[in-house]
């Protein structure tokens, strides 16, 4: 363990260059890190890294889910639900259903419950990776709920797949009445289980007198529970904490206070992005010995490679057919909502652009990673290491073609230029900044008038805010104007809470006054 202590060392130290050199040349860091990962495993000397099956799951997914929960906004999956939804299940079904048809055809050997097994796998878009890409473009904020919303739940129907495909090519058999019975249960009792758990930790934190530090603590705990008891009682696990982290996260207000926000953001912040890149420095490290077990099967490395190509066009197509399809069934059942585009070309290329996001990654390694070895009679499983091998085709191809052009194609052709509108946001913005003013200042106002006529302080506080200036002496911050000036900021979060329903308004710009609430109360306590 001491030996390969500094090999994971420089790891991490590999993750933050690599992702500082994808920032400066404005491409994807998991790209760089894929194609790194590559390279150094044909360094000879290097340990060999090697993942426990029945662990990569619980080990990685559990915090990367949990942490995309608490940063998507809940009110923009209420308001597209009906696409997400589409695009998480019944896309997801379509792209395994094509891929299981392809396998079975062009791969020899292949039955279709493999090749489910490998639909359920490479089906599920990676959310980091376009995530990274989103950060070099501009895309308008209902793309981005969307892509954002289905990459939360298009892993649990891709894992529910992987999973009865897992049991049929174990027995030999699949019976439709109780798979879906079972399809039922992991879905409604995953959700349920979430919720119930996520009920029960809030509760845990209002009551319990916990401080910033604990706080952080409980909540790296939080997502395993939700996993492993979900996980026990038969039901899916990522939906379990999907939906524990969505309530948990719609409730950050009521039980977190705002020291445990702010350092809790940058900590989870710093450990999923580290996360994510083991995850992805796996990808390329894990290639050589996936190699080496396609030569003891005696397939050809060119073959493998080609049957990975096939897998991957089918995979795009699949995916850029189910967004043309599902533009069709907006326009004709759901008309008022489809997005107008001001010419033909634009309307026709909006769906090419959100299917080319199909980006695979973390979550498609962690499933292919997680064959057994074996089947239940000891028996060798079947076509792992090739299986585990178009997977990583796969990862790589789309992580290069498509991550590496859509950048270019959203700029290039100007697909979202008719609806973004930064004008309009920024006038937004600053009308919330406005009316938070007017809030503050009738606060204090009333405050001023009906407790605290005549409070020096307090006088100073309404001076200060219909004069818009920072004071500069705040040797009058005693400890009863602290009090106050907290309400005041209670006072401004709960106005923002109601200003958040308007579903015209991103939540992102309320999130960002919210931090700037929780900071300017860290400060006050400093005074």
């Amino acid at each position: 363990m001491h030996s390969n202590l500094p090999f994971f060392l420089a790891m991490i130290a590999a993750i933050v260059l690599l992702n500082m050199w994808a920032t400066k040349l404005k491409i994807a860091y998991p790209i760089l890190l894929v194609v790194f990962g590559l390279l150094v495993s044909f360094i000879p000397g290097l340990p060999v890294v090697k993942v426990d099956p029945d662990l990569i799951f619980f080990i990685f997914l559990p915090p990367l889910l949990f942490e995309a929960s608490w940063a998507i906004s809940f009110k923009e999956m209420r308001r597209w639900w009906r696409i997400i939804g589409s695009f998480a299940f019944l896309v997801v079904f379509f792209t395994a259903l094509s891929v299981a048809v392809a396998a079975n055809y062009f791969i020899p050997g292949f039955t279709i419950a493999l090749g489910f097994l490998l639909g359920g796998i490479v089906s599920p878009p990676d959310a980091v990776s376009t995530g990274a890409i989103m950060k070099f473009v501009k895309i308008p904020k209902t793309t981005s709920a969307i892509l954002e919303g289905e990459s939360l739940l298009n892993d649990a129907s891709s894992l529910i797949i992987f999973r009865f495909a897992l049991i049929a090519v174990g027995t030999g058999q699949f019976v439709w009445q109780e798979a879906s019975l079972s399809f039922l249960w992991m879905v409604i009792g995953g959700a349920g289980i979430g919720l119930l758990l996520g009920w029960i930790f809030v509760q845990v934190h209002k009551r319990l007198p916990t401080d910033a530090a604990s706080d952080i603590a409980l909540t790296f705990i939080e997502p395993y529970l939700m996993y492993w008891i979900a996980e026990q009682l038969h039901s899916s696990g990522v939906l379990a904490v999907v939906s524990g982290g969505l309530y948990m996260s719609t409730r950050r207000l009521i039980f977190l206070n705002s020291a445990s926000r702010i350092k809790g953001y940058s900590v989870w912040e710093s450990v999923v992005f580290v996360l994510n890149g083991i995850v992805f420095l796996l990808i390329g490290l894990e290639l050589p010995e996936i190699v080496g077990g396609l030569r003891s099967e005696g397939i050809p490395l060119g073959t493998a490679v080609k049957y990975g190509i096939i897998v991957t066009v089918v995979l795009i197509l699949a995916r850029i057919i189910s967004s043309y399809a599902a533009m069709l069934a907006t326009l004709i059942f759901r008309p008022s909502v489809a997005p107008r585009a001001s010419t033909r070309k634009r309307t026709l290329l909006m769906p090419l652009f959100l299917g080319w996001t199909g980006m695979r990654g973390v979550v498609s390694l962690a499933a292919a990673l997680a064959i057994p070895i074996t089947l239940e009679n000891g028996i060798p499983f079947p076509n792992r290491n090739l299986i585990l091998f178009i997977t990583f085709v796969v990862i790589l191809l789309t992580l290069l073609v498509q991550g590496l052009t859509l950048p270019y194609f959203i700029n290039k052709v100007h697909a979202f230029q008719d609806f973004m509108n930064e004008e309009e946001e920024e006038q937004t913005r600053q009308k919330i900044k406005r009316e938070l003013r007017q809030h503050i200042y009738h606060f204090l106002k009333s405050k001023h008038e009906n407790e605290l006529q005549g409070h020096t302080g307090i006088e100073r506080m309404l001076k200060h805010w219909e004069e818009k200036n920072k004071a500069n002496d705040e040797g009058w911050m005693n400890e009863k104007n602290k009090v106050i000036f907290v309400e005041m900021l209670e006072s401004q979060r709960q106005y923002l809470s109601e200003l958040n329903k308007d579903v015209s308004i991103n939540e992102e710009v309320i999130r960002q006054h919210l931090y700037q609430i929780d900071l300017e109360e860290e400060r006050l306590k400093m005074i």
